[in-house]
C-alpha cells in the first residue's frame, strides 16, 4: 500500500510572511468536471472501495487512462489500495481496489450568518466531522474578521493529527469569488476582505462563496448517491432568516460575476404575519417572531438576548407541537406564502429539479404539506414534486463544506499542489492586486 508522509507543522513567523506573499484566493468550484481526474476521484468516492475495470465502465475512460489517474491519486495520498478485498486468485495491482483515503485530510468550512457563524470540520467525502458554533462579531469587517480568523486557527489546532487543504467560507451578500471580498449590507461590511484575511492567517488556500451558490452546490456535489456525468437544471430555494435562490445548469451552479440574484422582494402579502408585502420581511425568521409577538404567542424577546430568533423560532415551533392552535397557524401561513413564491420562480424557469432548503422548510417539516399545496395551487404548470434538501438542518454546514472540497474535486493533484501536499512546498504566486 503505498503512502504519503503527512504530519503537519507549524508555520514559523518567516513563512507565515512567504504565505502572506504568495496568498491564494481560488473562486468556488461549485460544478461537476469532466476531467480524467475528477471523474476517477469521484467515481471511488461514491462506489469505492472499488476495481479500476468498474473506474472504467462508470467513467467512459479506458482502462490505461484510468490506471495513470489511480496512480497519480494514490502518490497523492487521496486514494489508497485495499488488498485484503482483491479476488481471490487476481494477479496484478491493477486488480486491488482503491478507496478514498480520507483520515489523513480536513479542510475547514466556514458559514458566516447573519446571526450565527459556524465553523466546520469536513472530511474528503463531504463529511461533517464536527462543528461549532459561535455568535457573527457584530463589530466592523476589520475586527469582526480578525476574531473569526482568531478562532478558526484556535479550531484547526484541534485537527493536528490531519493535514488542512482548503479553507471554503460560505457567506450572504455579494462574493467576489475571484478576490474573497464581500458587500454584506446586513452585517454593514463593504469590500470586506473575508478570503484574503483568513487566507494570511491559515496558510491555506481560501474560498468565498454566495451561501446559497454554496448549498445549491453541496446538493450538487455531495447529494448524489450515484455517478453522473451530468445533471439536469435545478432550482434551489432557500428561506430562513433571509431568502434567496440558486440554479444549476448543465452540472455548473450559476454564478453571476456581478453577484448572485434576489428574490427578498418578491411579492407576498399575509395579514397574519404582516411584513412589507416583501418575501423577506414576510417570511424571515425575524418576521415570523415579530408576528408571534404581536400575537401575544410568545413574550417579547429580553433586551441583548444572544440568538434571540433561534431560539425564538424553537420556542414557537415547540408550541406548535404541543397543540397551540395560533403557532400551528402561523407556521402553516409561512409555508403558504413561500409556496406560492416557489411556484413563482417555477412558473418562470422552469427547471427540471425543484430543491428548497434552510430551516424555514426543514425545522417543521409539518408544514410541507402546505407549501406543497400552495406551491400546486399557484403553479400554471404541469404538477412537479418539491424535493427538500438531503441536509435538513445541517444544510449552511454542507454549503461551507463544498465550497472547501470544491477545489479537490474539480482538480485533485492541482489541488493537492496548492496545498503543498505534493510538489512544490511554495504555493503559486498570485498578485498582489488580485487577492
Amino acid at each position: 500500500m503505498r503512502s504519503t508522509s503527512l504530519t503537519h507543522t507549524h508555520h514559523s513567523p518567516s513563512r507565515q510572511g512567504q504565505l502572506r506573499l504568495h496568498r491564494q484566493i481560488l473562486p468556488p468550484a461549485l460544478h461537476i468536471s469532466d476531467s480524467a481526474a475528477a471523474s476517477v476521484f469521484r467515481a471511488v468516492r461514491l462506489r469505492g472501495p472499488v476495481g479500476r475495470d468498474v473506474i472504467a465502465g462508470v467513467t467512459s475512460l479506458s482502462i490505461a487512462t484510468v490506471n495513470r489517474q489511480v496512480i497519480a491519486l494514490l502518490d497523492a495520498g487521496l486514494l489508497r489500495e485495499r488488498a485484503d478485498l482483491a479476488v481471490s486468485g487476481a494477479i496484478g495491482r491493477p486488480r486491488v481496489p482503491v478507496e478514498i483515503n480520507h483520515e489523513p485530510f480536513v479542510t475547514l468550512g466556514i458559514h458566516i450568518g447573519a446571526r450565527t457563524t459556524s465553523i466546520v470540520a469536513t472530511d474528503l467525502f463531504g463529511r461533517t466531522l464536527d462543528t461549532v458554533e459561535t455568535p457573527t462579531p457584530l463589530s466592523p469587517p476589520a475586527a469582526s474578521l480578525t476574531t473569526l480568523a482568531e478562532s478558526a486557527t484556535r479550531y484547526l489546532r484541534r485537527w493536528h493529527r490531519r493535514r488542512p487543504l482548503w479553507v471554503g467560507v460560505a457567506i450572504g451578500g455579494t462574493v467576489d469569488g475571484a478576490t474573497g471580498h464581500v458587500d454584506h449590507p446586513r452585517l454593514g461590511w463593504r469590500q470586506a476582505p473575508v478570503g484574503p484575511v483568513l487566507a494570511d492567517a491559515l496558510g491555506l488556500p481560501v474560498s468565498v462563496a454566495s451561501h446559497v451558490d454554496a448549498m445549491a452546490g453541496a446538493e450538487l456535489l455531495l447529494g448524489m448517491r450515484r455517478f453522473a456525468p451530468s445533471s439536469p437544471t435545478s432550482l434551489y430555494v432557500y428561506a430562513r432568516e433571509t431568502v434567496g435562490y440558486a440554479l444549476v445548469i448543465g452540472g455548473r451552479v450559476h454564478c453571476p460575476s456581478s453577484g448572485p440574484g434576489t428574490i427578498a422582494g418578491l411579492p407576498a402579502h399575509s395579514e397574519l404575519l404582516g411584513g412589507t408585502g416583501q418575501l423577506e420581511s414576510t417570511v424571515s425568521d425575524e418576521a415570523v417572531l415579530a408576528a408571534a409577538r404581536r400575537l401575544r404567542i410568545l413574550p417579547a424577546a429580553p433586551a441583548g438576548r444572544p440568538n434571540g430568533a433561534t431560539t425564538g423560532i424553537t420556542d414557537l415551533i415547540r408550541l406548535a407541537r404541543a397543540g397551540n392552535r395560533q403557532s400551528q397557524e402561523l407556521l402553516a401561513e409561512r409555508a403558504r406564502v413561500l409556496g406560492e413564491a416557489v411556484a413563482l420562480l417555477r412558473d418562470l424557469l422552469n427547471p427540471d429539479e425543484l430543491v428548497v432548503g434552510g430551516q424555514a422548510f426543514t425545522e417543521y417539516p409539518e408544514a410541507m404539506e402546505q407549501v406543497e399545496s400552495a406551491f400546486a395551487a399557484r403553479s400554471v404548470l404541469a404538477p412537479r414534486d418539491i424535493r427538500v434538501t438531503a441536509f435538513g438542518n445541517r444544510v449552511q454546514e454542507a454549503g461551507a463544506g463544498i465550497v472547501s472540497l470544491g477545489g479537490l474535486y474539480v482538480d485533485p493533484m492541482g489541488a493537492m499542489r496548492r496545498a503543498g501536499v505534493i510538489g512544490s512546498r511554495v504555493p503559486e504566486i498570485v498578485p498582489e492586486s488580485s487577492a
